[in-house]
């Protein structure tokens, strides 16, 4: 696994690569982040950073991305790697609840679940479990935080009713 850090307007993220993908990001912390978590990326990682970093700006802007670089998905179990699949296709400016993922993966009854995958998803922004909200509009909960989830939904253009 490498890791590379990805500037941003809203601080330094953190993306990492196995030899498949984008395996995970990481929302800045406000902490200072030392550069030694970036070593000498290979041409493939060089070119797989570009693509989740302009995937990354688009999508901080509130546009769904263009081109993103291979997702290696693999830490996930296989109903996880449907949700986050799942998610994938929920566009920039829509939601969907945690009850119509479950059943957009034919699995009506796994709300919960779903909401627990979207907790455990490696790739937030990209990934959009953000444009997932509880029953009645509700934000819910966030991996990174609600502070995070408001305003990435906000830049989308679309406002949850408040908690």
């Amino acid at each position: 696994m490498t890791s590379a850090l990805i500037q941003t307007a809203d601080g330094a993220f953190t993306a990492h690569f196995s030899d498949s993908g984008l395996a995970g990001l990481d929302f800045p912390t406000g902490e200072t982040v030392s550069r030694t978590a970036t070593k000498e990326l290979s041409a493939q990682w060089s070119s797989w950073l570009r693509l989740t970093g302009r995937a990354l700006e688009q999508a901080l802007a509130g546009k769904t991305p263009d081109r993103l670089p291979p997702l290696d998905l693999s830490s996930g179990t296989v109903f996880q790697r449907r949700v986050w699949n799942a998610l994938r296709k929920i566009p920039s400016g829509q939601t969907k609840s945690y009850a119509q993922v479950a059943q957009s993966i034919d699995r009506p009854g796994a709300v919960r679940a779903v909401g627990q995958a979207c907790g455990a998803n490696p790739i937030p922004v990209v990934i959009p479990c953000h444009r997932v909200l509880a029953a009645g509009g509700k934000l819910g909960g966030f991996s990174s935080g609600l502070d995070w989830k408001r305003k990435l939904l906000t830049r989308e253009g679309t406002i949850p009713e408040p908690d």
